[in-house]
């Protein structure tokens, strides 16, 4: 009965454990850096499944920029793979702007460095993994 007992206060407890794991979050820093203006605003918004890559945003916010530079926190993030993209929207319209063929007239970035080939960068060169309390992420124009 005592080895019942034990084995499954273990079980609980190693249930429990897995359950804490599961709820982590992290706090993620955005570092976007060399932008060429601090004219208009930057719009960043974090992505959180490839089917919803550059459509529909898990978050999102919209900053300033200060000598080429702005910074963007997302608080509590469930641990797990996300993407960043950012536009530098420079006429303040909150939204990419495009000339010929799609083609953006205004600068725009994604984490890892992504940069799209005949089209937007892909999930798969934006991604990184979250599994700390705290993260940065830089992204360069």
């Amino acid at each position: 009965m005592k080895n019942i007992l034990i084995q499954t206060v273990i079980f609980l407890l190693f249930a429990l454990g897995l359950q804490a794991q599961n709820n982590q979050t992290t706090d993620l820093t955005v570092n976007l850096v060399n932008l060429k203006s601090d004219k208009g605003q930057l719009m960043v918004a974090l992505y959180d499944q490839t089917g919803n890559w550059l459509s529909k945003e898990y978050m999102g916010e919209i900053t300033k920029i200060v000598d080429g530079k702005a910074t963007v926190v997302f608080k509590a993030v469930p641990y797990g793979e996300y993407a960043v993209s950012s536009v530098h929207d420079e006429n303040n319209n909150e939204k990419l702007d495009t000339g010929w063929f799609g083609i953006p007239t205004e600068p725009y970035a994604s984490s890892r460095g992504a940069k799209g080939k005949f089209g937007p960068p892909k999930w798969e060169d934006a991604i990184f993994k979250l599994d700390k309390p705290t993260a940065t992420e830089i992204i360069k124009y």
